[in-house]
């Protein structure tokens, strides 16, 4: 695990965070602009030093007050990308990328360049590359110095739409080759949506919640940050098989309860991250039949949530062991006489794949 329990005094902001991050995958940092963020970031690298606290990746102690250790930049063997690419303007992409690297290894740097996809650009100087391109060779300076973790300070901020979508793919290839701990600034619900596995939110130097995508983002402390619309449930799912005469596939969340999306690319197994918004989960006591709504999930009430001085009620339902948000009336509430622990059935009108941006009914 990467172990951190710092403070720092940041003009107005008392930054004071413990965080126990996993060793592998992207974990998304986000929070509102002045929250931390890039502080945490530049204090996990070296580029600032806390007043007090510790850090530790894995069995690595980078930084611990107490024991008077304080590893430089230099030493943590930590590749950091910034929002600009900051590469050097009078060196060809090669010379930017195999600046990174500490020793020549000629099947290190195809593998990266193969990974971000750069190898036609190798010839060429930082000035002909567009945005999304700049960040790529970035990206494999910063992986060529073999580093133990990877840090990004929102890497798509300064790219205008068409490069961000340029981008994505390769982050998402990134997320899902590269064995190292990826630390991912952001302030973009979607680019957490597409790329994280796990997630921790700060506000004003702290941490309110932290953990696994998933249940973090379902959790009590985050739907406040999301408006009506935007608040939904991240499931988990096994692709199961693909329907015969329909461009549909299914995909299962345990045992007995199976979701059907548009038809994926993936295989039999694989996992995939299902979005539900909470607008389109409906509930009702006796199963519907007859109905053009393709998922029906048996659930079981796990708490009711009136939202202040709205006639709204945040229902929480527990499927198996996942969960699953649904916003619905008062007025329907009251009338379904809905407790605790009831046995109900969620209609979901609404499904998407996160990576694919595919939904079906």
């Amino acid at each position: 695990m990467i172990e951190i329990d710092v403070r720092q005094k940041l003009g107005d902001l008392d930054m004071d965070i413990q965080l126990q991050l996993p060793m592998q995958g992207i974990t998304a940092i986000f929070g509102r602009s002045g929250a931390g963020k890039t502080s945490l970031i530049n204090v996990l690298s070296g580029l600032a030093t806390p007043n007090s606290g510790a850090i530790s990746l894995g069995q690595h102690v980078l930084y611990n007050s107490q024991a008077g250790i304080n590893l430089p930049p230099e030493k943590r063997r930590i590749g950091y990308v910034f929002q600009d690419a900051r590469l050097f303007p009078h060196y060809t992409v090669a010379g930017n990328l195999r600046y990174g690297c500490k020793t020549e290894n000629v099947e290190q740097f195809q593998s990266v360049t193969q990974l971000l996809g750069i190898e036609h650009l190798l010839k060429r100087y930082p000035a002909s590359l567009s945005g999304g391109e700049k960040q790529r060779v970035a990206i494999g300076r910063a992986l060529l110095s073999n580093p133990s973790m990877l840090l990004m300070d929102e890497p798509l901020a300064s790219l205008d739409l068409p490069r961000k979508q340029e981008l994505m793919p390769y982050l998402e290839r990134l997320a899902k080759e590269v064995k190292i701990p990826i630390v991912y600034v952001t302030h973009s619900l979607d680019e957490i949506l597409r790329l994280a596995d796990h997630m921790a939110m700060i506000h004003q130097g702290k941490v309110v919640v932290s953990g696994h995508i998933n249940s973090v983002w379902g959790s009590p402390e985050m739907r406040p940050w999301l408006p009506a619309k935007e608040q939904s449930s991240l499931l988990s799912a096994r692709v199961n098989h693909h329907h015969p005469h329909y461009a549909l596939t299914q995909v299962m969340l345990n045992h007995d309860a199976y979701l059907w999306v548009n038809r994926l690319q993936s295989v039999r197994g694989e996992w995939v991250r299902v979005r539900v918004h909470s607008n389109d989960v409906s509930l009702t006591k006796v199963r519907s039949e007859q109905t053009s709504i393709r998922n029906i999930l048996s659930a079981k009430v796990d708490k009711i949530h009136p939202v202040d001085e709205q006639e709204r009620i945040e229902v929480r339902l527990r499927v198996g062991e996942a969960q699953l948000w649904a916003n619905i009336t008062k007025w329907a509430a009251d009338e379904l006489d809905l407790s605790v622990g009831d046995k109900v059935f969620a209609q979901i009108k609404g499904v998407s794949v996160t990576q694919e941006d595919l939904a079906t009914m």
